[in-house]
């Protein structure tokens, strides 16, 4: 009779650990991936809201350029000399530093 009485509680304590495991996954996917996630790209939104001409950048495709004209959502970007090229804002991956 003893040995039942103590199994009984036991039972009834792994449904909790059922529930609580799942919610611990849910812990550990939002503070390792999806809050640094948010946190870059909050980042990224501010630096090129901040793009000034003169800027040294670097595109996501590796181009690198200096800021010559900011028209909106599109950039004019001198890679050269006398060449110049137009890349959409969401494209610039971050300043140059080299």
């Amino acid at each position: 009779m003893l040995h039942t009485l103590l199994q009984a509680p036991a039972g009834g304590g792994s449904g909790l650990l059922g529930m609580l495991f799942p919610f611990l996954i849910i812990v550990v996917f939002y503070f390792f991936l999806i809050r640094p996630q948010v946190k870059r790209q909050k980042e990224q939104q501010k630096f090129i809201e901040g793009l000034k001409e003169g800027q040294e950048v670097v595109t996501n495709s590796g181009i690198i350029g200096k800021v010559t004209k900011i028209d909106g959502p599109v950039i004019r970007l001198m890679v050269d000399e006398k060449t110049f090229i137009r890349v959409v804002k969401s494209s610039i991956q971050g300043e140059y530093k080299g």
